[in-house]
């Protein structure tokens, strides 16, 4: 595992080039292997789940390559191998495979995804989906494994129990090759969910209604690429930056954005009274003083993102009151809390709110990314403390956050990544 060094107390400014979307890309990379073509994608972040998506891809004998920011993969020789359960085990996107698999062999078997341990998140809407499709759905020692019969998957309405990103896409991978009409009802809306239906649909699938929450798929028996697909730009390092920015700037422009796929959160940057500039395609955060204390609570899109309520919250220490965060996706998210009070920040958990209270002197300490949004809560609460911080296992935040040291060095921070046994025996 590897260690962030922050050395704090330095007004960050200048600019920063957010990447394509980290949630687009973990779903766009297992779509591919749906294609009877080689696939291009451009604007694709640099993160650790990209390079261990490539590693289950090659266990398939699917060749990829990544440079500067283009992967391209090749599908074409694709054979049936069991995945690697380390690479399915570190990432929960992983689970996509069942969809693209299932869509394109009308079988999978993979080991039960992992991922950030954020509390419960349940795949029976994934498993429901893939029923109503015509499959058959074995769950035994952490495999899955998912069959068909000798007529393959079928066109079906497939109305989910709750509003899930996973389960959604997951439902158009398996749908979109499978024979006839597929209706996915109670959808969810979220921006990546159009950009994998923009890329389907390129290559000549039917999906229409992505952003909506009735998605139509009418089957087709090919996808073929014709062009390079460019992902969207990533709307939650583009809601760290910008809590970044409005924290411990002295002028910053994010460029790179979408502005509508982060109304939500900009709304509330200004209820705070951050004087934001928002442009076209990009938002200037000029220095922040005076701000005043928000309710956030985080809800399905467009509204408050579950993975920003960790992001903003170094921010709302600077607010004149108590302000308060309830997060109705995953209301044990809080792996941040107890390493924040750490560095001497008042915040604290009860009854599944979140109570963030003024924090004015916090001070560089050693503590731990438990995931990768509290990654970003502590690297942003880092460069605001005075001193040093330590993050252990800032593998969670590489996972996320593309090419962040280079981007912070950028904006005038001093942040380094080592190796966390060169730290331990004094190589550092």
């Amino acid at each position: 595992m590897k260690k962030m060094i922050i050395h704090g107390g330095r007004p960050l400014s200048g600019e920063v080039t957010i990447g394509g979307a980290k949630n687009s890309t973990v779903a766009l990379i297992p779509a591919a292997i749906l294609a009877d073509t080689p696939v291009r994608f451009d604007m694709v972040p640099d993160i650790l789940d990209v390079h261990n998506l490539m590693l289950i891809l090659k266990s398939m004998n699917v060749h990829s390559t990544f440079e500067d920011g283009v992967l391209t993969i090749d599908p074409t020789e694709i054979v049936e191998a069991p995945l690697p359960s380390k690479a399915i085990k570190s990432l929960r996107a992983s689970y996509y495979f069942m969809g693209s698999l299932l869509g394109r062999f009308q079988r999978a078997t993979l080991s039960f995804p992992g991922g950030d341990n954020i509390g419960p998140r349940p795949i029976d809407q994934h498993i429901k989906a893939f029923k109503a499709l015509g499959a058959a759905v074995d769950e035994h020692d952490g495999t899955v494994r998912i069959t068909t019969g000798p007529e393959g998957l079928h066109g079906a309405r497939i109305f989910l129990d709750m509003v899930s990103v996973g389960a959604t896409i997951n439902s158009i991978l398996a749908a979109v090759k499978a024979v006839g009409t597929t209706v996915i009802e109670n959808a969810a809306k979220e921006p990546e969910i159009i950009d994998i239906a923009t890329f389907l649909n390129n290559m000549g699938a039917h999906v229409r209604g992505a952003g909506t929450d009735v998605i139509r798929i009418e089957g087709v028996p090919t996808l073929r690429a014709m062009n390079t697909h460019t992902i969207i730009p990533d709307r939650i390092e583009a809601g760290t930056y910008l809590s970044m920015a409005a924290a411990v700037g002295d002028g910053v422009v994010v460029k790179n954005v979408i502005p509508e796929h982060l109304e939500a959160f900009t709304a509330k940057m200004i209820e705070m009274g951050v004087p934001l500039e928002i442009n076209e395609d990009s938002i200037y955060v000029p220095r922040s003083e005076d701000l005043k204390p928000i309710q956030v609570k985080t809800m399905p899109f467009p509204g408050f993102a579950t993975d920003l309520q960790q992001p903003i919250t170094p921010l709302l220490f600077k607010a004149d009151g108590s302000s308060v965060v309830i997060d109705t996706i995953y209301p044990k998210r809080i792996k941040h809390i107890a390493e924040l009070r750490k560095m001497g920040a008042h915040i604290r958990s009860e009854e599944g709110t979140i109570v963030v209270d003024p924090s004015d002197d916090l001070i560089g300490s050693d503590v731990q990314a438990g995931e990768i949004r509290a990654g970003a809560s502590l690297v942003i609460a880092g460069l605001m403390a005075d001193g040093d911080t330590e993050i252990s296992q800032a593998d969670n935040i590489l996972r996320g956050y593309d090419r962040i040291v280079e981007k912070l060095t950028a904006l005038n921070a001093d942040v380094e990544i080592v190796d966390d046994s060169l730290v331990e025996n004094g190589q550092d």
